[in-house]
C-alpha cells in the first residue's frame, strides 16, 4: 500500500524535493538561537563584546526572515502539492467507479461513495503534504538536538534520549486502538452521508406522504452511531495525547533535577546549564509534532485504505479475444440463458429464445419474474451464470463491452436526466451530433415543440434529475436520446407504465416511429400496447411460460389470456 500512496508523488518530484529541501532548512535555522544563546552566555556577556552581540542579533534575524519564506513555500508549494494529489486520486477514483459493473452500485449506497470521494481524499492530500514535511523536519530537528545537546554535557543528553524508548513504545501501544476508533468513525460518517443523500433525494416524497418525522428518526440513528463512534475516537485520542505529553513533561523534571545534581557535582556550568535548559525544546517541540501528527497520519492512512478498497474492485473487462464490432444486425438469442446475483437463487432458469432481426419481441409476466434481468443481460450489465447470448451469431462475451453497447438503445420507466439544458440531455446519445441531429431527435421524439415554448429552447436547465419537467416531457426526452444514438436494437423497460393514457398515446406514437426497423425487446405492463408485438412471452419464476403471438396466446388461454381478460375488464368499468 505504502509503494502506491509514493506513486502519487512521482509527478510532482520537483516540487516534493524542493519542499523538503526547505524543510530541512526550517530545521536547521531552528538549531541557531540556542547556539547563539550559549555563545552570549559563555562568552559574548562575560567579555563584554557588544559588537559581537550586535552582529549574532543581525545574522539571526536575516536567517529568520529566510525561515519565514521557506516556511511560506512549504506551507504553499506543499499544499498545492497535496491538494494535487488529491484531486489525482479523485480523478482515478472516478475513472474508476466509472467502469465498475453494475453489481457493485447495488450494494453500495451514493452518499457512501460521495464521502470516499470528498472528505477521505481530503485527509490523504492533507497527510500526503504534512507526512513527509513532519517526518524531515521533526527527524532532522531530534538528530541535530542529539549531537548539540551532547557537545553540552553528553550524560545529561543520554539520561534524556534513554526515555526515548518508552514513548516509542506507549505510542505505538495506543496508536493501534486509535486507528481503529478513526477507521469505525469514518465508516459512520458515511452512513450518515448515505442518509442524508437518500432523505434529500426523495424529500417531496417526504413531504407527499408528511413524514418528517420519520426521516428524522432514521437520520438519528446514524448520526447517534457517528456520535459514539467518535467519542471512542476521542477517548483514545485523549488517551494518546495525554499520556505522551506526560511523559514530555517528565523529560523536563529529568532534566531540571538531574542537570541540577550535575551542576552541583560540578560537572556543568551554570551557562551550560542554561544552554540546556533552552535547548530542550529543540528535542520536545519536534517530539511534540510527531504525538500530534499521529491523529492527522491516522485519518490519512484510514482514508488512503478505504480509497485503495475501491480501486481494487474489480472493473468490467473484455475479454482477450473480444472483437470490436460496427453496426449490429440485431439477431438475438438466448441459448438456456442461467443468472444469479451473488448466492440468491437463480432470477433466470434455463431461458431459451430467438428475436430475429426487426422484430419486436415483448415479455411481460408478473413482477419479480426476471424480465428486467433479460433486459439487462443483453448489454452485458450483468454477467450469465451458464448458457450463453447471442447477437448476430457472437456470443456477447466475445464482442467489447463499448462497441456492444453502442448498438443498443435503452428506455426505462424510471428516467435519469442531468441536470443541464434539454440539448445536453439529448446530445447524451452521441455527443458529437450536430444541431440539426438534435433538432430532428427531438421532432422524433414529439418534445421539440414543447421546447420551443421555453424561454431558453434547448438552452433551458432541467434542474436535477429533470425536476422541472413533467414525467412524459422527461420520457420524450429520454427518447429523443435514443433517436439520436440510432441503435439497430431497442429495449424498451415499461416505458410507459408510469404515464396517463393520453401522454402514454403521444409516447406511444414516438415510440412506435423509434421501434421502425429496430430489433425492440419490450417489458410490458399494460398489454394493449404490445398487442402487435411480433412475439409475445410470459417470464413467470425466471421461465418462459408461455410464447406466441398476441392471437395464438390468447387462443391458449393460459396466463397471457388471463391477464389481457383482467386488464381488459379493469379498462371497462
Amino acid at each position: 500500500m505504502l509503494k502506491r500512496f509514493i506513486s502519487y508523488y512521482k509527478p510532482h518530484i520537483k516540487v516534493f524535493t524542493l519542499d523538503m529541501l526547505a524543510s530541512f532548512f526550517v530545521a536547521l535555522i531552528g538549531i541557531v538561537y540556542p547556539m547563539v544563546t550559549r555563545n552570549m552566555l559563555n562568552d559574548f556577556i562575560p567579555n563584554k563584546n557588544y559588537r559581537l552581540i550586535i552582529i549574532c542579533g543581525v545574522v539571526l534575524l536575516a536567517l529568520y526572515v529566510i525561515r519565514m519564506l521557506l516556511r511560506y513555500y512549504v506551507q504553499y508549494e506543499g499544499h498545492m502539492m497535496g491538494i494535487k494529489m488529491q484531486a489525482q486520486m479523485r480523478r482515478d477514483m472516478f475513472s474508476h467507479l466509472e467502469k465498475l459493473p453494475y453489481k457493485f452500485f447495488d450494494n453500495n449506497e451514493t452518499g457512501r461513495l460521495m464521502t470516499r470521494m470528498t472528505s477521505d481524499l481530503m485527509e490523504i492530500s492533507e497527510l500526503a503534504h504534512h507526512g513527509p514535511e513532519n517526518v524531515i523536519i521533526c527527524g532532522v530537528s531530534i538528530i541535530i538536538a542529539f549531537i548539540y545537546l551532547a557537545t553540552i554535557n553528553i550524560w545529561l543528553t543520554l539520561l534524556l534520549f534513554i526515555t526515548l524508548p518508552i514513548m516509542l513504545y506507549i505510542t505505538l501501544k495506543l496508536r493501534g486502538k486509535m486507528r481503529d476508533a478513526f477507521t469505525r468513525s469514518r465508516e459512520h460518517t458515511a452512513a450518515i452521508n448515505a442518509s442524508v443523500e437518500s432523505s434529500i433525494s426523495g424529500i417531496r416524497v417526504t413531504k407527499a406522504f408528511t413524514n418528517a418525522e420519520k426521516e428524522q428518526e432514521k437520520f438519528e440513528v446514524n448520526n447517534l452511531k457517528f456520535t459514539y463512534a467518535r467519542k471512542d475516537a476521542y477517548k483514545a485520542m485523549g488517551i494518546f495525547h495525554s499520556t505522551t505529553s506526560f511523559i514530555t513533561d517528565v523529560f523536563n523534571v529529568i532534566v531540571l533535577i538531574a542537570g541540577g545534581l550535575f551542576m552541583y557535582a560540578g560537572k556543568i556550568d551554570f551557562a551550560d546549564y542554561s544552554t540546556f535548559i533552552v535547548s530542550i525544546n529543540l528535542f520536545l517541540n519536534p517530539l511534540t509534532t510527531l504525538i500530534n501528527f499521529m491523529e492527522q497520519f491516522q485519518n490519512g492512512i484510514t482514508g488512503f485504505e478505504r480509497f485503495v478498497q475501491i480501486m481494487d474492485e474489480e472493473p468490467e473487462k473484455d475479454a482477450p479475444d473480444a472483437v470490436d464490432v460496427d453496426t449490429l444486425d440485431g439477431h438475438i438469442e438466448f441459448k438456456n440463458v442461467v443468472c444469479r446475483y451473488d448466492d440468491e437463487k437463480d432470477v433466470l432458469s434455463g431461458v431459451s429464445l430467438d428475436v430475429a432481426k426487426g422484430e419486436t419481441f415483448a415479455l411481460v409476466g408478473p413482477s419479480g419474474g426476471g424480465k428486467t434481468t433479460m433486459c439487462h443481460l443483453i448489454p452485458h450489465f450483468y454477467d450469465v451464470t451458464s448458457g450463453e447470448i447471442l447477437i448476430d451469431g457472437m456470443n456477447i462475451n466475445n464482442i467489447t463491452l463499448a462497441s456492444l453497447r453502442r448498438n443498443i438503445g435503452i428506455v426505462q420507466q424510471d428516467i435519469y436526466l442531468f441536470n443541464a439544458s434539454m440539448r445536453d440531455n439529448i446530445l447524451y446519445g452521441r455527443l458529437d451530433a450536430t444541431e440539426e441531429e438534435v433538432i430532428e431527435a427531438a421532432k422524433r421524439a414529439n418534445i421539440h415543440d414543447y421546447i420551443m415554448t421555453l424561454p431558453d429552447g434547448y438552452d433551458t436547465q432541467i434542474g436535477e434529475r429533470g425536476v422541472r419537467l413533467s414525467g412524459g416531457q422527461k420520457q420524450r426526452l429520454s427518447i429523443a436520446r435514443v433517436f439520436l444514438k440510432n441503435p439497430p436494437i431497442l429495449i424498451l423497460d415499461e416505458a410507459t407504465s408510469a404515464l396517463d393514457n393520453t401522454t402514454e398515446i403521444l409516447i406511444q406514437q414516438a415510440l412506435d416511429e423509434l421501434c421502425k426497423g429496430r430489433t425492440t425487446l419490450v417489458v410490458a405492463h399494460r398489454l394493449s400496447t404490445i398487442k402487435n408485438a411480433d412475439e409475445i412471452a410470459v417470464v413467470s419464476e425466471g421461465q418462459i411460460a408461455e410464447q406466441g403471438s398476441h392471437e395464438e396466446l390468447m387462443a391458449l388461454g393460459g396466463t397471457y389470456a388471463d391477464l389481457y381478460n383482467l386488464q381488459f375488464r379493469a379498462n371497462a368499468m
